[in-house]
């Protein structure tokens, strides 16, 4: 089945790598390579674009849409937070950019049969690597109650999250849940009707949300990326982060504006003693969002927030 994506914020992003013929980029989440094929565009003669992907389909994916530039890319099969390691396989110290897209992709959403959508009746999976061995449907049946409930409210701030957690443990006693529309049964069940009725998004959403970020390990994998970031940077090598939830977003900002940062130490030392200084220059100091204009032909992209940030 053909892979289907439309990547968000595709001129924003090229502004701000502002990538050039012969030098070297990451794609650290290649999806469906609308990204990596408009650095390809803009870096050769002469460049290299490394693309990583933890989804075997994207990779799959990637050979096809970047067949032109293959002479040009290196594909990984990896998650973003073994950049470093992969930049080692290939005896290169430091890159001139890096992208990161932490959004789903459609075909992930609609086509790859994993329960990422509440839409749908697929095994309740949500591994974007499927290597890996836990599942959704592992933390539903293995998650106590509390700990369900914590999960849910801290990665998916869900208000009813207590309720929810409630109601899939009664049914979990009953039967097995296996399916993503058994699941998002369950939960619209939990939900007050106000709460229902109330809300413009389906009652899943946050709890779909949490279990997949808890699955791949995705906020631990971010703060673990950001810290080595601007070390995988060369001087005036730029990063490029495209967040869609709060979670991530206020991660990318309190790690660039920590890495921006001069000295921290308390205002009644009378002189400095942490000796920091600034390694980054902040490219966006607000959060960019997609224009109307895209976000009509492309409702994906409308919760897309972008950072950016250049080494010095």
């Amino acid at each position: 089945m053909p892979y289907h994506h439309i990547s968000a914020m595709p001129r924003e992003v090229a502004y701000y790598l502002n990538c050039q013929p012969g030098k070297i980029y990451v794609d650290c989440t290649l999806g469906g390579c609308g990204h990596a094929r408009g650095i390809c565009e803009k870096m050769i003669p002469g460049g290299m674009l490394i693309g990583i992907d933890q989804d075997a389909d994207a990779i799959q994916n990637a050979e096809v849409v970047l067949n032109d530039y293959l002479q040009y890319v290196h594909l990984f099969h990896g998650n973003f937070v073994q950049t470093a390691d992969v930049l080692s396989q290939l005896n290169i110290a430091a890159v001139d950019g890096i992208l990161m897209d932490l959004g789903l992709s459609f075909h992930q959403i609609m086509q790859s049969g994993r329960g990422f959508s509440f839409n749908a009746d697929e095994p309740l999976d949500m591994r974007m690597d499927v290597r890996n061995e836990t599942t959704a449907e592992h933390l539903v049946h293995r998650l106590d109650e509390a700990d369900m409930a914590d999960l849910f409210f801290r990665y998916g701030e869900e208000r009813h999250s207590r309720a929810i957690a409630r109601k899939i443990v009664e049914t979990r006693n009953r039967q097995v849940i296996s399916t993503s529309r058994q699941l998002a049964d369950i939960i619209s069940g939990a939900v007050p009707p106000f709460a229902r009725y109330k809300s413009r998004i389906h009652p899943a959403t946050r709890v779909f949300m949490a279990l997949r970020i808890a699955v791949n390990h995705e906020i631990e994998r971010l703060e673990e990326f950001l810290k080595q970031a601007a070390d995988l940077l060369n001087p005036e090598g730029r990063l490029c982060v495209l967040s869609f939830h709060s979670l991530e977003d206020r991660l990318v900002k309190q790690s660039m504006r920590e890495l921006q940062s001069r000295c921290n130490c308390p205002p009644d030392f009378p002189k400095c003693v942490c000796q920091k200084s600034p390694r980054v220059r902040l490219l966006t100091p607000k959060a960019v969002r997609p224009t109307e204009n895209e976000t009509q032909q492309n409702p994906m992209a409308r919760s897309t927030r972008l950072r950016a940030m250049e080494k010095l």
